[in-house]
């Protein structure tokens, strides 16, 4: 795991709201909002992963749907390597490559664009939370099966009380993943 400064890491618990009851009764949303919104929080959490980019020697950087998307885009930016959207099934033009997996009640398939991903590039998978794991498991299938390798994967927040980064041990093989947060 990755390890903030204790400033850094007050300062983004400090911008994580929780929501109770959302979206369902019995959940704790963590809503990160208020942490998009700061522009000194948000720079931190953006310097903390460009730093993780470099230590994994990433060429690209894929960002997993929705709020991985923003999280990652300002990444690839400001390291200079592009930037890749995994998206849900549907959503993307073009050839695609499409990866199911199992949800605790049922499948969900996600894509990437065939040609953005190829032999030689090292990606690094941001998103905003690890959770149960599936879709950080089949953003890796995709990766590879796109021919490239995974360089590691980044999470703002793992929920440590969900089995996420025990489904994802076998995925990763070698590379790491960095939960800047633990909760």
């Amino acid at each position: 795991m990755s390890t903030l400064s204790p400033e850094v890491r007050d300062l983004l618990l400090s911008r994580i709201k929780d929501v109770a009851d959302y979206p369902k009764p019995g959940v704790m949303f963590k809503d990160i909002t208020p942490l998009l919104a700061d522009p000194k929080a948000f720079g931190a959490l953006t310097d903390t992963l460009v730093e993780l980019a470099g230590q994994y020697g990433a060429t690209k950087i894929v960002g997993l749907e929705a709020r991985g998307f923003i999280l990652a885009a300002p990444v690839a930016v400001q390291a200079g390597i592009g930037f890749v959207p995994v998206r849900k099934a549907g959503k993307l033009p073009g050839a695609t490559l499409a990866q199911s997996y199992e949800l605790e009640y049922g499948t969900a398939e996600i894509e990437v664009h065939a040609e953005d991903l190829s032999a030689g590039d090292r990606v690094m998978v941001i998103d905003d939370v690890l959770a149960t794991g599936g879709t950080a498991e089949a953003s890796l299938s995709l990766i590879r099966r796109a021919g490239a390798e995974v360089a590691g994967v980044a999470v703002l927040m793992e929920l440590s009380f969900l089995p996420g980064r025990e489904r994802l041990a076998g995925a990763l093989a070698e590379a790491p993943l960095d939960a800047l947060i633990v909760v």
